[in-house]
């Protein structure tokens, strides 16, 4: 069975679709979630977290209908763990006394295990030193960091994450990479970035979103061998390129359109794919 089964979904804002004809379905494992602003990214987490109903469609998470009933949801919500892409804090709450707090809000009830679990979860995030601190005295990165920690309480079956490296510095975004394929060798994790980077790293399969719709979706090699032959290494600019730009060694990064007189074919990575397949939109972001 798969965690997540979307069929059809669709959600509107007034007049705004933000998504429309999702057919997607996820099991263990990490899978990437791209997309340019407004593509409905964070739309679709927020339905797979049970945060919003999608408007249209059939969503099952976990073998469960969440617009059965109040039990179907709280019965996912006990297996799910998410971070959304803002997570507010009380700043007067320790790190520990934040997590703790959720941890009650999801009915670990007895003393003892929530304490242990908090223990667990902030040791696993890298936090266990900071267990004392209040939450406002930590650095933006550190604060990311309990959200992933809450999020992980209890080893959800599914953990939906928006954004979830904002803030982090090389050394911590490593330890996330390490954290995360750890859990989802037993859990499947929904992961929405614009870092490239990221995905690349840590996911076997991509879905890629524009417009409300999905563009891509299947392994990173096919997307990323999908860029083949159209990227280039040039002395100069390539004004007809989707994208190009001067990289620190003086070269110039060409991707896609003719490559110029000059140009050294160079292999291509799933930013280089991904940017090829907004085309236009991905030049527009660059100016």
């Amino acid at each position: 069975m798969n965690a997540i089964e979307l069929t059809g979904v669709g959600k509107s804002y007034g007049r705004t679709r933000a998504l429309e004809g999702i057919d997607l379905d996820f099991g263990c494992g990490v899978t990437g979630l791209l997309g340019p602003n407004g593509a409905g990214k964070t739309t679709l987490l927020r339905i797979v977290a049970t945060s919003i109903a999608a408007d249209r469609g059939t969503v099952r998470l976990l073998g469960r209908d969440p617009l059965r009933s109040h039990h179907e949801i709280t019965a996912i919500r006990r297996e799910l763990g998410y971070l959304p892409q803002e997570l507010g804090f009380p700043s007067d709450m320790t790190t520990f006394g934040f997590v703790e707090y959720v941890a009650v809000l999801k009915e670990w009830n007895d003393r003892r295990r929530r304490t242990r679990e908090v223990r667990r979860v902030l040791d696993l995030v890298g936090l266990a030193d900071l267990a004392g601190k209040k939450v406002g005295k930590l650095s933006g990165g550190q604060r990311r960091r309990v959200g992933l920690a809450q999020a992980l309480l209890g080893e959800p079956r599914l953990l939906v994450l928006d954004e979830p490296t904002t803030g982090l510095d090389p050394a911590q975004r490593a330890e996330l990479r390490r954290t995360l394929s750890v859990v989802a060798s037993e859990s499947a994790v929904l992961l929405s970035t614009h870092q490239t980077e990221d995905v690349a790293a840590l996911c076997e399969r991509v879905v890629v979103l524009v417009g409300g719709s999905v563009r891509f979706d299947g392994p990173v090699t096919e997307l990323v061998a999908s860029a083949a032959g159209q990227v280039w290494q040039a002395d100069h600019p390539a004004p007809d390129a989707v994208v190009s730009w001067r990289t620190g060694s003086g070269k110039h990064h060409v991707v896609g359109g003719p490559p110029p007189p000059d140009a050294l074919p160079v292999e291509p990575t799933l930013e280089d794919a991904y940017l090829l397949m907004l085309g236009a939109d991905a030049a527009r972001a660059l100016t």
